[in-house]
Formats: structure tokens, C-alpha cells, sequence
């Protein structure tokens, strides 16, 4: 009966410290949006894209091994930089060179631009999130061998995370029933075609995030033209590798 006691609060201890482990290890998402380091092309951006519920929906914070996919001007590379600190890393991977990651690397070496090509991997070591904003309907544009890109994505998203690694896709929506076909025109996607193509690849959809949600947008106009330019209804979608 002893034993059975001592044993008991034992894991109640356990348990108390990783709890107290985790709030502690949570950042400050506010100070990273407020951090100097950042440039004002990115903070002008932040009542739109709502980065500090992302990165908490995706579970960002120090220590966190990132692979970001398309990276684009390195809004989200600062900040994921930022937020997983020197004991995390953040591995980008783009289809071609990115001064902006190169610039930003130089000086933050928990950042390393990876660039597509045979055999290249998303990482060299196994990661907790891989993650990607705006940019999965860009993926289907492109070909690697008779497959889309976005199929080989997946796959390999799913190859470089850890088991319950998490996979997090952020695009714009498009009209109900339209799924693919136009990731080209309008540059949107439907998110129940990103989700049966993630499921199909090994992943489990886990949750899903409507602070990115516009219901204002009708669906119908290309996601970079004026008025609608940050405005667009956006789908939030977190996937689990399982374990």
C-alpha cells in the first residue's frame, strides 16, 4: 500500500513539473511581434495574418525544430526564428535561392535555406512541425515527374517530422466544390482537396482554426488583387503525423 502511495505521487510530480515545464517554455508571442529585429514590412502585416494565434495553433515555441515550406519573403521565417530560439531551429525549403532567408541566416543561425533538387530532404534531422502559409495551392503548379509537387511535398513532410509531429497548412479558400482547379487563376484551393490529399499521404487532420476567416470574401477574385489583398477567407489546418 506504501509503495502504491509513494509510487502515485511520484507521477503527480512528474506530472506537476512537465506542466510547469510547458508554461514556462511557452513564449511571449506579443514581445517577439514587437521585436526590433523585425522589419516594418512585417509588422504592418500582423493585424491581417494573426502570426501569434498561428504560431500557438502550431504549437511554436522554444526548443521547436521547423521546417518551413516556401518560405516567400520570410515573414514567417523571422518570426518562427524568433520563437524557437537558439535551442530550436527553423529549416527553410524553397524551390530556388532566397536573399531574404540568406540576409536574415547571416545573422540568426538557428535559420538554414535549403533548396529543392533530387534527394534533397525537408531536414537533416527529424522536426517537430512542418509548416507552410499561402502557399500549398503554389505547389500543385508545379510538376517533380509525373506527380505534383504538392504529392511530393506531403510525403516528405510527413518522412522529416517526428512521430505526432505536426503538419500546419494555411491557404485561401475557394468556392465550395471548386477543389483544384484553381490554384493557377484565382490562386486559391478548397481545403476538403488539401485535406483528402494530407489524409491520403499518412496524415491525420487533427484540428482546424477559423481565426484566419473571411466571410466577407465571395471567393471569386484573385487573392492579390487590390481590396482583397490580405482580406482573403483563409483555411488553418493542423495534421498530425501519427505515431
Amino acid at each position: 500500500m506504501r509503495k502504491s502511495m509513494i509510487r502515485a505521487a511520484m507521477v503527480l510530480a512528474l506530472a506537476s513539473s512537465a506542466a510547469l515545464t510547458a508554461r514556462v517554455a511557452a513564449p511571449n508571442y506579443a514581445a517577439l511581434l514587437a521585436s526590433p529585429e523585425r522589419p516594418a514590412a512585417d509588422t504592418v502585416r500582423d493585424a491581417d495574418r494573426k502570426p501569434a494565434a498561428l504560431m500557438a495553433f502550431a504549437k511554436i515555441k522554444p526548443g521547436t525544430l521547423v521546417v518551413e515550406l516556401v518560405p516567400g519573403g520570410g515573414y514567417y521565417t523571422r518570426l518562427l526564428s524568433l520563437a524557437v530560439g537558439p535551442t530550436g531551429h527553423v529549416y527553410t525549403y524553397g524551390l530556388r535561392a532566397n536573399p531574404a532567408i540568406a540576409a536574415w541566416a547571416q545573422g540568426h543561425p538557428n535559420v538554414t535555406e535549403g533548396i529543392a533538387g533530387p534527394g534533397v530532404g525537408l531536414a537533416p534531422v527529424p522536426v517537430d512541425v512542418v509548416w507552410t502559409t499561402l502557399n500549398y495551392h503554389d505547389l500543385k503548379n508545379s510538376k517533380q515527374g509525373a506527380r505534383d509537387t504538392a504529392a511530393v511535398i506531403n510525403e516528405a513532410a510527413l518522412k522529416a517530422l517526428k512521430p505526432g509531429g505536426i503538419y500546419l497548412i494555411n491557404d485561401h479558400q475557394t468556392a465550395k466544390g471548386m477543389g483544384i482547379t484553381q490554384t493557377a487563376t484565382l490562386h486559391r484551393i478548397e481545403d476538403v482537396a488539401v485535406i483528402h490529399e494530407v489524409e491520403a499521404a499518412g496524415f491525420k487532420l487533427e484540428s482546424r482554426n477559423a481565426i484566419l476567416a473571411h466571410p466577407a470574401d465571395d471567393h471569386t477574385i484573385k487573392v492579390v488583387e487590390s481590396g482583397i489583398r490580405g482580406k482573403t477567407d483563409q483555411f488553418v489546418l493542423r495534421f498530425r503525423k501519427p505515431k
